[in-house]
């Protein structure tokens, strides 16, 4: 799981570098946890955002959250802070287990887009490393999405409006990926 905040778009469709917001840290750790993956990456160039992503898990890996809260530093151990998804990249690879198959999320349909179940049988296989990336604001940048292996189905609710947060919208992926339903 890697959570991009950059480059990522505006709600006027510049590229940017979001903000690193708290409550996504958290939720996206611990969802991730409950469900198995093996890693949450936060990417962001900026380096006083990267810095409080990594003071937010020595407070809660190594520090009083650790004492206080021991379930929750279970979670925030899978936190690591990138500079870039490039970097993500490279530190999957290094762990051995091959070239990652990269798949982006979008609110929008692509063609040719992943559906949840190809993804889900290719999770199955394990021949590859998967790195699902979501993006922050206004979403992933055309150029990240066009790097990508595939992009994934967009998540939809039966109404036009379709702006989740990414929170939500990972806790909904990876049950429909790794859940047991």
């Amino acid at each position: 799981m890697a959570l991009i905040h950059h480059p990522v778009l505006s709600k006027n469709g510049d590229v940017i570098a979001s903000a690193v917001t708290n409550l996504d840290l958290h939720d996206i750790a611990r969802t991730s946890k409950t469900y198995g993956v093996g890693r949450f990456y936060v990417v962001t160039p900026l380096e006083d955002q990267a810095e409080l992503v990594r003071k937010i898990i020595d407070h809660w890996v190594s520090g009083a959250g650790a004492v206080y809260n021991p379930i929750r530093r279970e979670a925030l151990l899978l936190l690591r802070v990138k500079a870039s998804f490039e970097e993500v990249l490279a530190d999957i690879r290094r762990k051995g287990a091959g070239d990652p198959v990269t798949v982006a999320t979008s609110a929008k349909p692509r063609v040719p887009g992943l559906s949840f179940g190809e993804l889900k049988g290719m999770l199955k296989t394990g021949e590859r490393p998967v790195v699902l990336a979501l993006g922050t604001a206004w979403g992933l940048t055309e150029a990240f999405i066009g790097r990508a292996d595939y992009t994934l189905e967009p998540i939809t609710g039966g109404t036009a409006y379709n702006h989740l947060p990414v929170r939500s919208a990972a806790a909904i992926m990876l049950d429909r990926l790794l859940g047991r339903g």
